[in-house]
């Protein structure tokens, strides 16, 4: 999961130091559901549009693709909603189906091995670039007045890169030295806290009410305590926690020394298939858990984790089937593997892709650009994370992009980005991480302390970024979808983003201290709403299938104070 790591280490020191932080506060399980005038937060309204204008209707069933680091397919509350290939007989060792991917029976892995190894921890696509760049140019950068048109673009990207990973260093080492010392301590404030707590497994909120009854105790708190106020994770586990510190810590030493050092060519070495042929498509294996199933897990929850049934969590959608692709690993995802991920989702029913991932760099953009185009034929909408680096992505790239690469004046139409919103009982209406773009980003959608499934059979916890509220509105579209089958990719589209309720009054604009309305942060300028999106859906004609027609004044929310 990528997150602003600014909000980690101002969380970490304000609780070393012993500051507060006054203006976050608690909010309840489930909070990005709720409705604002019945029950107080900025959530978008799930429960009165199931109650008030959904009760009755048939619906029908809708395959979501989740594009990620994998799903744990045991979990409680996923096992019922998980797509299974009707085509494929389990563990036979065939392709049944003819569809060029033995035993997928819940989705594949393209960053698997025909000998059962999987790829976990991977590069960045920066750096990646850089070296091949570097091996053919040498240090020096070469003029572009004397190249040929194709090495103009190489060296545009040789620029680009070099400019990333020297400041991707320069952060990442801040942060290395930074958290150095809480990392080479926390397994052994972690096992002091197992002796003193008497269980081997505690959350943060137990942590929290821990009274330390010597020095050691009270060191080993303040260290612990610090990372789950950093990840704002109370729900996790201290294992959980400090894997994902481990994964994080890992992740900014490589980006430390990639102006030194050549990163592993970690997919090469497992997955063995030929990357510069995109035709080359038959690759990887079925494992789909692959040891890092927490992002994947937690996405899947926020779109169709079983409703209603007294389990932990309500998903968005009711009548939802989880298709499982595991395409991002623990560093930048390949554009190869995320072109084929595309194409697998539409060619095996997959009507809303959800894309929480992103990178600065997209060396082979048009391969991604000729599955978007594959998918929109196919009506299937592609929902992608606007990324967490408070940065405005109109100037700043965050690929994939649905801006085509060899025609930048045509976009794809079945394509929504989305921010992280939050409430003001959060931090604010707009989440402090979230990317924004007048222009790039479509909606915002509730994503900070969204509580959902999580690896284990039966765990649950909140994680936060652009990476949960991407899934929001994949939810939100597989509803549409569910209860509305006749309208088209474009139509869904045009209702999630005509029906938005827009905040009255400015907000926080990601990065700064600046207050400005919404509408500068996205094309919208407000949340997603399930209970307006209804109802704008239900005006459409699906005889006639006409666009979908923008209100005549979208609805406008008191914003709260906080």
């Amino acid at each position: 999961m990528r997150r602003n790591l600014l909000l980690l280490f101002v969380s970490v020191a304000c609780f070393q130091f012993g500051w507060s932080q006054t203006s976050v506060k608690e909010v309840p399980k489930g909070w990005h559901m709720l409705d604002l005038q019945k029950d107080g937060f900025y959530g978008i309204d799930v429960e009165r549009a199931y109650d008030e204008l959904l009760k009755g209707r048939k619906s029908v069933p809708v395959v979501v693709a989740v594009i990620d680091s994998g799903i744990d397919t045991t979990h409680e509350d996923l096992r019922p909603v998980l797509w299974r290939n009707p085509g494929e007989i389990p563990g036979n060792g065939i392709d049944d189906d003819n569809n060029g991917y033995v035993d997928d029976v819940f989705g594949w892995n393209f960053l698997g091995g025909k000998d059962g190894r999987n790829v976990n921890k991977d590069s960045y696509e920066a750096a990646r670039v850089y070296y091949k760049l570097k091996k053919k140019f040498g240090d020096t950068i070469p003029d572009e007045e004397t190249a040929s048109p194709e090495e103009k673009d190489e060296i545009r990207m040789y620029k680009k890169v070099k400019d990333l990973i020297e400041g991707d260093a320069r952060e990442a080492a801040m942060n290395v030295m930074f958290l150095k010392n809480i990392v080479e301590n926390m397994s052994w404030a972690d096992s002091i806290l197992q002796t003193a707590l008497g269980k081997a497994e505690f959350n943060g909120d137990e942590l929290q009410r821990f009274k330390p009854g010597s020095t050691d105790e009270s060191k080993a708190k303040s260290t612990i305590m610090a990372l789950f106020l950093g990840f704002q994770a109370s729900d996790l586990t201290n294992k959980r926690l400090i894997e994902m510190t481990g994964e994080f810590y890992s992740g900014e030493k490589l980006k430390a020394e990639a102006t030194i050092k050549e990163p592993e060519d970690y997919r090469g070495e497992i997955v063995k298939d030929d990357y510069n042929d995109i035709n080359d498509r038959f690759y990887g294996n079925n494992d789909v858990m692959a040891g890092t199933p927490m992002h994947g897990t937690h996405v899947s929850g926020i779109i169709g984790a079983v409703r209603n049934n007294n389990l932990g969590m309500n998903g968005i959608a009711d009548n939802v089937r989880i298709m499982t692709i595991r395409a991002v690993p623990d560093g930048d995802e390949h554009d190869k593997d995320i072109a084929n991920a595309i194409r697998y989702a539409v060619d095996n029913g997959a009507k809303v892709v959800n894309m929480s991932f992103g990178k600065s760099v997209s060396p082979e953009k048009g391969w991604i650009d000729d599955a978007v185009k594959y998918a929109e034929s196919k009506g299937v909408l592609l929902v992608h994370a606007a990324g967490n680096d408070a940065k405005d992505i109109d100037v700043k790239d965050n690929f994939p992009t649905p801006v085509f690469k060899d025609d930048s004046t045509k976009r794809a139409g079945n394509w929504i980005t989305v921010g992280a919103s939050g409430d003001p009982a959060t931090g604010g209406l707009v989440a402090a991480f979230s990317n924004y773009g007048k222009r790039e980003v479509d909606v915002f959608a509730p994503g900070v302390k969204i509580y959902s499934t999580l690896p284990g059979g039966d765990q649950y916890g909140n994680l936060q970024g652009t990476s949960m509220a991407s899934p929001v509105v994949a939810g939100v579209a597989a509803l549409l979808m569910s209860y509305f089958p006749d309208l088209t990719v474009q139509q869904v589209k045009e209702v999630i983003e005509n029906s938005v309720v827009i905040p009255e009054g400015n907000v926080n604009k990601p990065g700064t201290s600046d207050e400005v309305p919404m509408s500068d942060l996205s094309r919208s300028g407000g949340i997603v709403n399930v209970y307006q999106a209804v109802k704008l859906a239900e005006s459409i004609s699906p005889k006639e299938n006409k666009p979908a027609k923008e209100p005549a004044a979208p609805k406008k929310i008191k914003k709260g104070k906080g």
